[in-house]
């Protein structure tokens, strides 16, 4: 059988994740085989669904522990892989998270936090084939520069070694103002460096805003909000767009964005920035598809 006609295999870096996991769902329900890697494997599945029970599905999927800094112990999991899927960016850096636990003073964590450039690691470009990441912080703090950009470049680099036609990489819509600016430029950054460096691979970014889900409860009212700010927002023409950025960008349930994500594997069409219209898009051939 032609490979454009068999199983596909998909690798989703981050598919313990709120969003990744879904990802590993809907490829399983296509009947696709799946490998997830992070480091600690499967996912603590209270954490990302409603039950501390694993769904049926999960035993569907390969759960391996890799560290993504250190492509020697996942670049076997991409073997003959139809598309790799990056899921693992940060939305808080460590200095970021320690002023909301009160492990470091406001004043030092937000200065740090909010600073214009921070160190991410060499450049990954430059790498030989499978030299992990080496964090530039004098801490070894993992930054945006670092899981936004530097980890999405490295795992494209090394997936283009091994001939995998696909790559997917979960962006943003925008940044928020109550994010540090390096949040979305780092995303940019990575989207530009992969779509330029490694032209030869189907490259997709994807470009959801605020996520949300009924098993994450908190996240309801935060949608409810960012819904109501975008409705405001096509009202006055988008104008609110570069103030409020994700802030007033239309919210997507978590479900749906995998969806497109796997429809956009699947529709070999598809290519560079999808954003939230062709998101929803996406996720209804999707739906027409599961319902022949």
């Amino acid at each position: 059988m032609e490979k454009n006609m068999s199983k596909k295999r998909i690798v989703v870096c981050g598919g313990n994740g709120f969003l990744g996991s879904r990802i590993c769902k809907v490829a399983v329900g296509r009947g696709w085989d799946v490998t997830s890697f992070s480091r600690s494997g499967e996912p603590t599945w209270s954490s990302v669904t409603s039950s501390p029970v694993p769904p049926p599905w999960s035993t569907s999927v390969s759960w391996q522990k890799a560290d993504l800094l250190k492509p020697a112990t996942y670049k076997s999991l991409l073997k003959d892989a139809d598309a790799v899927v990056h899921s693992m960016g940060i939305l808080l850096e460590a200095d970021y998270k320690g002023v909301l636990t009160g492990k470091e003073s406001v004043w030092s964590g937000l200065s740090r936090a909010f600073s214009a450039t921070k160190g991410g690691s060499q450049n990954p470009l430059e790498r030989a084939e499978g030299e992990e990441l080496r964090p530039q912080e004098k801490d070894g703090q993992l930054t945006y520069e670092l899981m936004n950009r530097d980890s999405a470049v490295t795992l494209a680099q090394e997936a283009s070694f091994l001939h995998v036609p696909s790559f997917v990489y979960i962006s943003a819509a925008a940044g928020a103002p109550m994010l540090p600016k390096r949040y979305i430029t780092t995303k940019r950054e990575a989207e530009s460096t992969i779509a330029s460096s490694l032209p030869k691979m189907r490259s997709i970014f994807v470009r959801p805003g605020f996520l949300y889900d009924s098993s994450r409860s908190f996240t309801l009212p935060i949608a409810f909000a960012g819904a109501a700010g975008n409705m405001v927002n096509s009202l006055v023409g988008g104008r609110l767009t570069p103030l409020g950025g994700a802030a007033v960008e239309k919210p997507l349930k978590a479900d749906l964005v995998a969806e497109a994500v796997v429809e956009s594997i699947e529709d070999e069409g598809v290519k560079g920035v999808v954003g939230t219209q062709r998101i929803e898009d996406l996720a209804n051939v999707a739906w027409r598809r599961g319902m022949l």
